[in-house]
Order: C-alpha cells, then structure tokens, then sequence
C-alpha cells in the first residue's frame, strides 16, 4: 500500500516537473508558438468555408485560395482602419490628459466649496489616460508584431486547408483503435471548430455594434475601440470590461458625464444581449469555463505568450477542456473547469432543446 502510493506520488512529481519544462519550452520558443496558434486558429476558422465550397465541386484549390484570400483582404482592410486610428489616439494622448486636468480642476473646486480637501495630483496620478491606455497600445501593438509573419501565417494557413478533407480518413488509419477513438476525435474537433466559428462570430458583431454605437454618440476612434471590443470578447467576463473602460473614459474627457453613461450603457446592453442571450443559444450547454478558470488563464497564456495569448487564453483553454472531455479518464478534469457540475455539464457541443 506505502509502495503504491509512492508510485503515485512520484508520478505526480514527474507530471508536474514536465509541466514546468511545457511552460518554460513556450515561454522560449514564444514567437514559433504565437505564430503557430495564430494560424491554427485562422485554419479552424476558414474549415467551414473550405468544406462548404469543396462539397459543392468546387476544386480544393480554388476553395482554398478564396477563403484565405477573404480572410487576408478582411485582415489588411481592419488593420489599415485601426492602423490609422491608433496613430492619431496617441498623438491626442497629450490633449486628453490636459482635458481630464481641467475636468478635475473644476471637481477639486466644488469639492472644495463643501469642505472637502482633494489633491489633484493625487486623483491625476490613480487615473492616468496614458496608462488607461496602455492596454490599448499593448494589445494591438502585440497583435501587430504576431502578424509581422503574415506570409508564413498564411502559407501554414493554406497547407492545413488543403489538408482538412483527407485528414479525417488519415486519422482513422492512423487510430489504434479507429471506432472508439476516431469518434472521439471526431467529437473533439467539431466541437472545438463550433466553439471557435460562434465564438468568432459573436466578437465580430460585438466590435461592429460597438463601432457603430460611438460613432453615433460622437466617441473619438470608435474603430479602435470596436476592434478592442472584438479582441477582448474572446475574454468572457473580463475581457467586456477591460474594453469598455478605456472607450468610456474618452467619452468622460470629452463630452462629459451624459455622454460616458451612454457610451457604458452601450457597452452593457450590446454584451448583455450577444454574451448571455445570443451566444449560450448558438453554443449549447457545458461549453462554458468557470470564472475562475478564465482569469487564471488569462494571466498564464498572457504571461507565457504576451498580448497575444491574452486574447487567445480562453480558445486555447477551451481546446484543453474539449479534449479533455473526449477521453474517459481524463473527463473530470474538464468537469473540474467547467462553469457548472450539472448532470452532462461535460457534453460539450450537445445543443439546447
């Protein structure tokens, strides 16, 4: 009995030592990683698009090269819009500080007026646009250099697609044992293509509402607070947040209280509505993470691969828990991150009734 659990203990050590070389071995190779990621999620993505095509005779190839060629002409139109934007919010920087200064001069003063002593600095110091922001810059700037492959990004990206329709028989071939262990994969891959297209889906349409909504409030660069908000929506809970604050606050500084409320409302209604709604009917039940799993892998991918793997840390840990799910043994695990225990919580993909 002693021996057993010295076994056990061991190969606890022994899992938990490989665990850490895992971490260290991405943290090292983060750029080979990051690009890696990328185009895996870019080719999950396009797989419906290359499959709908190529059931309909159109040749692979051709199939292929209009969905990459969509997805690279989409990229480069956003990343020239949002290019554009980003460029003139920090040359504006030094113009919103010194409107926040003003704003709280005339604060500190009626404050003042009621006996109540405030340092300006102080508030200045606590609420900094320049550090506000920072996220901003740091998020875009570290999508930017992950896309500086884009050449190789898309060449891995086009040789995955002309993979996708004999993969599933080379799987099976490949299986030791191809009924029980195909299904399972089959399962696995399809659930994580649903989760990824959806998810995908419901971000886009969060950053275009967004958009949309500060531009007709007058909000400046409400392309770039859209594209954050497109970003961040991959981040449930926190990510919505995290992309409204920085947008609301540049309404603050600029049209004042009225306008902020507005802009936060917009904010609200638009993730109330797609987040809680919309998106828990396409997804279906179990496909959820628990809060604390969604934050806690929101500082490891984001401290191992960067901005980057901020915005991918829950894809990435939804693939784990996808595929943790798909094998008996290691199911409770994937019970363990996900939202809820209720009775088939762990099967995945099921859809709502």
């Amino acid at each position: 009995m002693q021996n057993e659990r010295q076994e056990q203990v061991f190969r606890w050590l022994i899992a938990a030592a490989a665990l850490v070389v895992i971490v260290w071995g991405l943290n090292a190779a983060k750029p080979l990683v990051v690009t890696l990621l990328v185009s895996a999620f870019l080719a999950v993505i396009g797989t419906p698009g290359v499959m709908w095509l190529y059931r309909r005779r159109i040749p692979l190839f051709i199939a292929v090269c209009g969905v990459v060629l969509g997805m690279l002409t989409i990229g480069l139109a956003i990343a020239a819009l949002v290019g554009t934007s980003v460029t003139g919010f920090t040359e504006q920087v030094p113009v919103y500080q010194a409107r926040l200064a003003q704003k709280f001069n005339a604060v500190q003063h009626w404050l003042g007026g009621m006996g109540v002593a405030v340092s300006k600095n102080y508030i200045l110091e606590q609420i900094d646009p320049g550090a506000a922001m920072q996220l901003v810059t740091r998020v875009l700037s570290g999508l930017s250099t992950a896309l500086t492959n884009v050449v190789l990004i898309f060449l891995i990206v086009v040789f995955v697609l002309m993979e996708a329709p004999t993969f599933p028989r080379k799987m099976r071939q490949a299986l030791r044992r191809p009924d029980a262990d195909f299904t399972a994969f089959h399962h696995f891959s399809e659930n994580l293509q649903r989760y990824l297209v959806i998810k995908t889906v419901v971000s886009l349409v969060t950053g275009v509402v967004i958009a949309v909504w500060l531009t007709l409030l007058g909000v400046d660069f409400p392309l770039m607070w859209g594209m954050l908000a497109f970003l961040l929506n991959y981040v449930p809970n926190i990510g919505s947040i995290i992309a409204a604050v920085p947008a609301v606050l540049i309404a603050f500084i600029d049209q004042g209280p009225g306008l902020a409320v507005l802009a936060a409302s917009g904010y609200v209604g638009v993730n109330f509505v797609l987040g809680n709604i919309v998106e828990p009917r396409l997804m279906g039940h179990g496909l959820g993470l628990s809060a604390l799993v969604v934050f806690l892998s929101l500082l490891l991918w984001g401290s191992i691969l960067g901005p980057v793997g901020m915005i991918l840390s829950v894809p990435i840990t939804m693939t784990l828990k996808l595929a943790l799910e798909s094998h008996p043994s290691t199911e409770w695990i994937a019970v363990l991150l996900g939202a809820d225990a209720r009775p088939g919580a762990s099967s995945a993909g099921s859809p709502p009734s």
